[in-house]
């Protein structure tokens, strides 16, 4: 026999009535609804007799129950205050819209129901088969998932509540989850879903359906209810608006918001860098969710690595650069397309490094080609702008190009002693070349306690030659690659800056180097900047959620 099986119409009866024709049309000989009738869409009532019209048997979610005793709010399970608040605007409104008779017969429902249906033992529950408003999410760890088969025991268990479908096998024991009809799969798409499955003679199998309606119509009756233009915004467009703090990181991270614009403190700040006034979120719109890429907690900057091996041996080089190290050099053809890549991909500020980006033979057409689509800043101990591999680098000034440097002291003896006899000299030549193209750089230094006293003349140094203020900034000593000491790193206490090198993507730059620093390490070589932008995602979450704190940045370079 083919079963057709719903959840959460969510007053959309645009779409309840397209899941009957289409499962009629796909052979279903019954049809079955998980609950959660009410919620979300504007016209609840309009659902009650195509249930009853079309046979459709259904079982109470907890939506259902809630509408139907009167209760105050729709025990949705949510934790977050926001979340809450908006569950509230659309219960509030159900509550206040659904015909008593409806909600009596609502309250008549059974919250679960099992049946045999040609030899396959089948459990429909609301939420899960521990409570009726418990998210069974597909990412939860498999001894969840264990956990709530081992409660039924059944051959085939079938769910709703968290919105989104899927499928999946524990043991002898196939669980689906068939999404909801009352809005989409946070996944960009404006169709719904459903389950189909085919019960024979002891064994089962079921397909997830896509579903297209006219969402227009619901739209405009939802606009017409007056209900808030962020609920249909998700109808529209695929993406979810509200209710995100109760996802999961995984399933968070393959949305297109993130966090409620509130969780953007308005004390945070990056930390304070020297490179001028702080720009803020950046932020447009006055959408209650933001993205997390494009925030202060995941900055829009991609971060290139030209190469590894460095004509410095600095004894704290984060990512373990010298002479010595192997080049591992990102070809030109690649860095170009990543360079186009990550334009689409909706970066907006470009940083070359290495090891030494000018030992890369081509470093200045790859500076050329990068700072003609993005605001580009190319990092470099200044000791190499002299000769072949520099042609050609004044003609980028007034370009979108900045040249960055680092000098650690006032005086020799101070930068020498961690960059090497000498280093001092040649940075300062380097520095006044780059004034003298055009392309006066700027210059960071890597605070340690023996170059401390000294910041205040090195500020004044710089000051000296001609350069802005905002043109120095002091960033911290990292415990990373040589580094023994300094301040610690990590995904869990930092923000992510999304960075690749030629052995993958990396979760910051200072955590480059896949042999010192494999914990930052996010996927290999060849994995798309999109995809890379997911994973720091749900990274980030997977962090933040083990304490509920957000990390605070970490800068290398502004």
């Amino acid at each position: 026999m083919r079963i057709a099986v719903c959840g959460g119409p969510y007053g959309n009866p645009y779409a309840l009535r397209a899941f009957v024709d289409d499962a009629r049309a796909c052979g279903a000989e019954r049809l079955y609804c998980l609950g959660d009738i009410g919620g979300f869409g504007a016209e609840v009532d309009a659902l009650w007799p195509i249930l009853t019209g079309n046979d459709i048997i259904c079982v109470a979610g907890n939506y259902d129950v809630a509408i139907a005793r009167g209760d105050t709010d729709c025990g949705c399970g949510y934790r977050d205050p926001k979340d809450n608040e908006f569950a509230q605007i659309v219960y509030d409104h159900t509550l206040a819209t659904t015909d008593r008779a409806f909600a009596a017969w609502m309250g008549d429902l059974p919250t679960e129901r099992r049946e045999t249906i040609d030899g396959v033992d089948v459990h429909m529950v609301h939420g899960s088969t521990l409570a009726l408003n418990d998210f069974w999410w597909e990412s939860l760890p498999e001894e969840q998932h264990r956990q709530r088969v081992a409660a039924s025991g059944a051959d085939v268990i079938l769910c709703t509540h968290s919105g989104l479908p899927w499928q999946r096998r524990t043991g002898d024991t196939l669980t689906v989850n068939v999404g909801v009809l009352g809005k989409p799969a946070n996944d960009g798409q404006r169709n719904v879903w459903y389950a189909l499955l085919d019960l024979d003679d002891g064994h089962a199998t079921a397909e997830l359906v896509p579903l297209a309606y006219d969402w227009q119509a619901q739209a405009a009756s939802m606009r017409a209810a007056g209900l808030p233009e962020v609920f249909v915004e998700t109808i529209e467009t695929g993406w979810w608006t509200t209710c995100l703090e109760i996802l999961p990181p995984h399933e968070r991270a393959r949305g297109r918001y993130h966090l409620y614009r509130s969780t953007l403190p308005t004390g945070f700040r990056p930390a304070a860098d020297g490179w001028g006034p702080d720009p803020g979120p950046g932020l447009d719109g006055d959408r209650p969710v933001v993205p997390l890429f494009g925030s202060p907690y995941f900055p829009s900057r991609l971060w290139l690595y030209t190469n590894f091996h460095c004509n410095l041996a600095c004894d704290y080089c984060a990512v373990a650069s010298s002479p010595k190290a192997t080049p591992r050099t990102l070809p030109a053809d690649r860095f170009r397309a990543l360079v186009d890549e990550a334009v689409k991909a909706g970066f907006t500020e470009l940083y070359v490094t290495g090891g030494e980006p000018f030992l890369h033979p081509g470093i200045v057409e790859l500076l050329d080609h990068a700072s003609a689509q993005l605001p580009t800043v190319v990092m470099t101990n200044a000791m190499l702008l002299r000769g072949r591999r520099a042609d050609g680098l004044a003609d980028l000034a007034g370009r979108k190009l900045t040249v960055q440097t680092s000098l650690d002291g006032a005086t020799p003896h101070t930068h020498d002693l961690h960059r090497g006899t000498g280093s001092w000299q040649r940075t300062m030549d380097g520095i006044r070349h780059l004034i003298d193209l055009g392309l006066p750089p700027r210059v960071a230094l890597t605070e340690t306690p023996e170059n401390t006293h000294e910041i205040p003349a090195v500020a004044a140094l710089l000051a000296e030659l001609g350069l802005p203020g905002d043109h120095f900034a002091v960033r911290p000593l990292l415990r990373r690659g040589f580094a023994d000491t300094g301040a610690e790193i990590g995904e869990d206490s930092s923000v992510p800056e999304l960075t690749v090198t030629a052995d993958g993507l990396h979760w910051h730059p200072a955590g480059a180097d896949l042999a010192t620093s494999p914990d930052l390490h996010l996927a290999p070589a060849g994995t798309p900047l999109e995809q890379g932008k997911q994973l720091v995602t749900e990274r980030f979450f997977t962090a933040r959620l083990a304490d509920g704190s957000l990390p605070r940045p970490v800068h290398c370079a502004i």
